[in-house]
């Protein structure tokens, strides 16, 4: 019989895999803005959401908040240079407007997180920096994961799937069902 610290990499591991695919499903949306030289219609939400997320994933991996859990703080540190990567390339083809705007969120993300680590550290005793983290990365998560949506106005109005992130989409649903599954193999509190 396989140990439930065994099941629990494997199953890690094919998260990172999922995720890592996550994070790489706006290449061609950025190829495109690459070869255009133009952002045109895209908007930068799932992207500044996804910065957001991994941040907070990544704080949540480390041993200061949760033992024996630096898969999550890999995968997410990892997705943190791509979705900056990505951010650069938008602030560089996107109008001044949209370059402040992007500014503005990165540096309210910069400073809530900031606060949370402030807590976290200071104010919090290691048994409850789980849970407060934990629950912070679901709330981000679910922005994250509802991100993509910001362009739905436009393509109601439009009736035109054009700038709505078709890999980006598929990617965060096949994302979000993978925790379905690790519910079914890990009953909540036996992985801890």
């Amino acid at each position: 019989m396989v140990s439930a610290n065994v099941a629990r990499n494997v199953v890690g591991i094919i998260g990172n895999v999922i995720s890592f695919g996550l994070f790489l499903s706006p290449v061609p949306t950025f190829y495109r803005i690459i070869k255009k030289k133009d952002v045109e219609e895209f908007q930068p939400f799932p992207y500044l959401a996804t910065v957001l997320n991994c941040l907070f994933f990544t704080l949540y991996g480390l041993p200061i908040v949760v033992k024996n859990n630096i898969l999550i703080a890999t995968i997410n540190a990892v997705g943190l240079a791509i979705e900056l990567i990505y951010l650069s390339i938008f602030y560089l083809y996107s109008g001044k407007k949209m370059r402040i705007r992007v500014s503005l969120i990165l540096l309210g993300e910069a400073v809530l997180m900031a606060v949370v680590v402030v807590i976290t550290m200071f104010a919090l005793k290691f048994k409850h920096r789980t849970v407060f983290v934990g629950i912070m990365c679901d709330i981000i998560s679910i922005i994250m994961y509802a991100s993509p949506l910001a362009i739905w106005k436009k393509v109601i109005t439009t009736k035109s799937v054009e700038f709505m992130p078709f890999y980006l989409s598929l990617a965060s649903f096949s994302n979000g069902c993978e925790p379905v599954g690790e519910l079914y193999r890990f009953p909540t509190g036996t992985c801890r």
